[in-house]
């Protein structure tokens, strides 16, 4: 399991994820699972996976190797005409890696499943925000759906739900997302630090700001230290319930 969250905000995307991964208690492994492509002033674009890693890796291994050979190609990540058709060619990609490894396996498809969030600029368009399935079909990013979750997404959403602005600035919604972050690896195991998080900004057309954070980082610790205590300190503050006798 894994979790990843891709953040829309009216100055730019926000994109947090995990890089744990288990094949059961005694087989844990750290893989990275944010992937990243630049055209500097042209285009930035950002994957996310999560679900059966063998597949995930499929799909990048394959969209690398049509990068190398753009020429020879119809259509590819640097050279797609938009995001949409960016998405669309990574969604057509994520489906066939299933069938393939589906028929060649004997084992049904959903073994092979995995979700994926995409999002990024394609110059003469605005940024977009992609939620891809494992059919291949996605859906985008709307003011009412402004953020995408995948993998283990229940503990950490209740704080997104509450708290998330499209105006909030940067600093802001990478702190959310700590949060976010830090309930989800309370709650369950499959999912741990080091994080991988990636800003960019509206109309820049590159790699903004990036950074591992690992378990012993400073904001980190401060984070997750302060929403524990907050919390407490919130839970205290209820008054008690009366209980009839």
């Amino acid at each position: 399991m894994t979790y990843c969250v891709g953040l829309q905000l009216d100055r730019g995307l926000v994109f947090l994820s995990d890089t744990r991964t288990n094949a059961g208690v005694d087989n844990i492994s750290t893989y990275r699972k944010m992937h990243t492509w630049e055209v500097p002033g042209e285009r930035t674009l950002v994957l996310m996976t999560a679900g059966n890693l063998a597949t995930t890796q499929a799909v990048v291994s394959l969209l690398d190797e049509r990068n190398l050979a753009a020429a020879e190609r119809t259509s590819t990540l640097l050279t797609a005409p938009s995001m949409f058709q960016a998405a669309r060619l990574i969604g057509e990609t994520l489906r066939d890696v299933i069938t393939e490894q589906a028929g060649s396996g004997g084992k049904p498809a959903s073994t092979f499943n995995a979700t994926m969030i995409f999002g990024g600029q394609v110059k003469g368009s605005p940024p977009r925000l992609y939620l891809i399935y494992p059919e291949g079909n996605f859906i985008e990013a709307q003011a009412d759906t402004p953020f995408f979750q995948i993998g283990e997404t229940k503990y950490g959403r209740p704080i997104l739900v509450r708290a998330y602005d499209r105006e909030m600035t940067f600093e802001r919604a990478v702190k959310l997302l700590m949060v976010s972050f830090d309930s989800t690896i309370r709650a369950n195991l499959s999912v741990d630090a080091p994080l991988d998080l990636q800003i960019y900004r509206n109309d820049s057309f590159e790699l903004g700001y990036s950074r591992r954070i690992l378990d012993t980082d400073p904001d980190w610790r401060a984070i997750c230290d302060g929403w524990s205590d907050a919390l407490r300190n919130a839970f205290d503050s209820l008054q008690d319930v009366t209980l009839c006798r």
